[in-house]
């Protein structure tokens, strides 16, 4: 009975250990996510200013 007990608390340890690994994990690519959708906003700005300057250079051209 204490063997099982024993090896029952090992298991939830491992449980917890496991889910709080799990729960940093997801609040670091949380984070990670955040940073990445405002580069690729900017990005997306700053080829758009790029297609009108690359327009407005068309249009000069005789």
């Amino acid at each position: 009975m204490d063997a099982d007990l024993t090896a029952l608390e090992q298991k939830l340890l491992q449980l917890i250990a496991r889910y709080n690994e799990l729960r940093d994990e997801n609040a670091r690519l949380r984070g990670d996510l955040g940073a990445m959708e405002s580069d690729t906003a900017l990005l997306k700005a700053n080829m758009a200013k790029a297609s009108e300057r690359i327009e407005a250079l068309m249009q000069s051209l005789p």
